[in-house]
């Protein structure tokens, strides 16, 4: 198996994942698709992925927890939003991440650097990576650093369309909003959705977005921004 690229290596250290060992950044920033057949297969981000969305998790519940004495809804709600793959994609691209992820020719070509799904999973997968090399507390930090603008923001904490809709829909004595995929396109690693919300004898909307449930939020807050 290859080594990191230096440029890569390079980049981990500019944005604080110390490396030690490159082995497990080695395999959090490749994907499945970058892998051909025979003995010198590497492994992919995806068991570095499972771990690294733990350590999130845990890290920002444990950051919101202590920032005030919301209850648990609302807990639950901005922890959803911060820890999402549309978040963790964001964070990627703002470090300059696409460049980084070692996929095969098609995957790029197809558009699998600039895939929120992708960038999502390596934003994580690099987490845990950090937490395998470093520990917690290190895992932690980093996390703290790297969303600071989210934590401190307004992330997660205005309701989320699908529920404005629902209770709008009940509020008006409509029927509750149906939720359809009415177009999917793309390769799997870089799948479009898109998603119609229709709510019976008033109208519908709809949205197109790199997962069902981001098309089915803006197609929820398009709705809501035409009827509502």
């Amino acid at each position: 198996m290859s080594g990191l690229d230096p440029a890569t290596l390079a980049w981990l250290d500019a944005q604080g994942f110390s490396v030690a060992s490159e082995a497990p950044w080695l395999e959090a920033l490749t994907h499945g698709s970058f892998n051909g057949s025979g003995p010198a297969v590497a492994a992919d981000y995806q068991r570095l992925e499972f771990l690294g969305d733990r350590v999130l998790g845990l890290s920002v519940a444990a950051w919101l927890f202590r920032a005030g004495d919301a209850p648990e809804g609302k807990l639950s709600q901005r922890l959803n939003a911060l820890v999402s793959g549309a978040t963790c994609a964001r964070i990627a691209r703002s470090i300059g991440l696409p460049q980084h992820i070692r996929l095969g020719k098609q995957a790029r070509d197809d558009g699998g650097a600039d895939s929120d799904k992708i960038l999502g999973d390596v934003m994580e997968a690099l987490i845990g990576a950090c937490f395998i090399e470093q520990g917690f507390d290190a895992a932690q930090a980093l996390i703290y650093r790297l969303w600071a603008h989210e934590l401190e923001g307004d992330v997660g904490k205005a309701k989320h369309p699908k529920s404005a809709l629902q209770e709008w829909a009940a509020g008006n004595r409509r029927a509750a909003p149906v939720y359809e995929v009415i177009d999917r396109s793309g390769p799997d690693h870089a799948a479009r959705f898109t998603v119609q919300v229709n709510v019976r004898n008033v109208g519908s909307a709809e949205a197109t977005a790199n997962s069902k449930s981001e098309a089915e939020r803006l197609a929820a807050k398009a709705f809501l921004e035409q009827f509502g």
